[in-house]
């Protein structure tokens, strides 16, 4: 009877197991999904490593119409959109891992924040956004 009752135990143990694997492995699969790349060319995200990024890494997309700052949730994300010619300012503050970038419009809406950004990262999403802005504004004259 006592061997009976082992086995019995000892399968109880294994479904435990597997089903706490499957739940760890769903979620695995959960985060990953939420922290994909977004499409496109010049696409920066930050190290899950940084403040505030470990499980929903924000990025910020570079194009030559906008920079696009996306931060996704646990359902759904936070988009904030804005016009290359609206790019008052950009700033980059080099910590000792990370770089922290601040993109203000003149528009006066709220400012991009992002942080943990790799520093090489930070310097060419400035160097993009001036790019962008110059040819935006050769092409209006």
């Amino acid at each position: 009877m006592t061997d009976a009752g082992t086995a019995l135990s000892g399968d109880a143990l294994w479904l435990t197991g597997g089903v706490l694997a499957a739940i760890v492995g769903l979620l695995v699969l959960f985060f990953w999904y939420k922290g994909r790349r977004l499409s496109g060319d010049h696409v920066f995200r930050t190290s899950r490593f940084s403040r505030g990024n470990l499980w929903f890494p924000t990025q910020v997309s570079v194009t030559p119409s906008a920079v696009v700052h996306y931060t996704p949730e646990l359902f759904g994300g936070r988009e904030h959109s804005m016009h290359i010619s609206h790019v008052a300012s950009v700033l980059i503050d080099r910590n000792l891992f990370f770089s922290d970038v601040l993109i203000e419009s003149s528009g006066g809406t709220s400012p991009v924040r992002c942080h943990g950004h790799r520093k090489a990262d930070a310097v060419e999403m400035k160097r993009l956004i001036e790019q962008y802005q110059s040819d935006h504004l050769s092409r209006s004259r």
